[in-house]
C-alpha cells in the first residue's frame, strides 16, 4: 500500500477547493443571467446627501458706553520726589473722576513704572527719575467721554492711550446678526441646490464660530449726571468725541439636507 505524502494530500485538497470555487462562480453567473441575483449591489450613505455653506453677517450699532485708558507721567531729580509727584497728580485725576459720578470700582491704576533716566553720553550717568502710572476708566457713558478727557488732562493726565467704544445691547445685536447669517446661508444653499438639480431640505447642523466681542459691555450703565457747575462750564471746551458705529459680526457654517 502506497502511503501518500503530506505534500500530495495538500495538493489534492487545493484542487478540490479550486473546483468548488469554479462551480460557485458558474452558478452565480447563471443566476445573474436568469435575474435571480443582481449584478450590482449599491450601498448609499444617506448622511452624505447634504450641502454645507458658510455665512458671515454683521449689524452696525451706535455705542453707548466707553472705556478710557490713559496715564500720569512725571519726571523728577530723585526717585522719591518722582513717586510723590506722580501720586499727587494721580490723586487729582481720581478725585475728578469720582466727582463726575464714576464709581471707584470702575477706576483701575496699574503699571507704576519707576525707572532712572540715564545720560549715556556721560557713561550711563543717572540724571533723574521718571514714573508712568496707567489709569483705566470703565463704565463711562458716551456723553461723558469728551468732558472727562478734557478735564483729566487738566488734572494731571498727560498721555492718552485709547478710547474703546462699547455697546450695552451687544447681545441683542449679535442675535440679530446670527439670524441674518442663517438666512444668508439658506439663500446660498438654495442656489447651489438648484444648480445641482437637487431639492433643498431642512437644516441638519449649524456651527457657530468665535466672534469678536471687544465691543460687548458687560457692566452696569453709569447713569451719573455731570455736575451742574464745572461740568456745564466745560461742555463747550470738551474734546470732540465721535463714536460712530461698531460692527457686531456673526460667523456660522450651516449644513442642509438635499433630496
Amino acid at each position: 500500500m502506497d502511503i501518500e505524502t503530506e505534500e500530495c494530500k495538500m495538493k489534492k485538497k487545493y484542487m478540490l477547493l479550486t473546483s468548488a470555487a469554479a462551480l460557485l462562480v458558474a452558478a452565480g453567473l447563471t443566476g445573474c443571467q436568469s435575474g435571480g441575483v443582481p449584478d450590482t449591489i449599491r450601498v448609499e450613505n444617506v448622511e452624505g446627501n447634504t450641502i454645507e455653506v458658510s455665512s458671515t453677517e454683521e449689524v452696525r450699532v451706535v455705542p453707548d458706553m466707553a472705556q478710557i485708558t490713559y496715564s500720569v507721567y512725571t519726571q523728577e531729580a530723585d526717585a522719591v520726589a518722582c513717586q510723590e509727584k506722580n501720586q499727587q497728580e494721580l490723586d487729582k485725576v481720581v478725585d475728578l473722576l469720582t466727582s463726575y459720578g464714576i464709581d471707584e470700582k470702575s477706576i483701575q491704576t496699574s503699571n507704576y513704572g519707576l525707572s532712572p533716566i540715564y545720560d549715556w553720553n556721560s557713561g550711563k550717568t543717572v540724571t533723574g527719575y521718571e514714573m508712568d502710572t496707567r489709569v483705566i476708566v470703565s463704565d463711562v457713558a458716551i456723553d461723558q467721554v469728551g468732558t472727562l478727557l478734557t478735564e483729566s488732562i487738566g488734572a494731571g493726565i498727560n498721555s492718552v492711550e485709547s478710547v474703546d467704544y462699547l455697546c450695552s445691547d451687544f447681545d441683542d445685536s449679535y442675535e440679530e446678526a446670527l439670524k441674518l447669517a442663517v438666512e444668508s446661508a439658506r439663500v446660498k444653499a438654495q442656489a447651489m441646490a438648484e444648480a445641482g438639480n437637487c431639492t433643498l431640505g431642512d437644516i441638519v447642523n449649524i456651527v457657530e464660530y468665535g466672534n469678536n466681542q471687544s465691543a460687548r459691555y458687560t457692566g452696569y450703565r453709569n447713569m451719573a449726571k455731570l455736575e451742574s457747575g464745572a461740568g456745564a462750564a466745560m461742555d463747550t471746551a470738551a474734546m470732540a468725541v465721535m463714536p460712530g458705529e461698531v460692527s457686531v459680526e456673526a460667523n456660522i457654517t450651516v449644513e442642509f439636507a438635499i433630496e
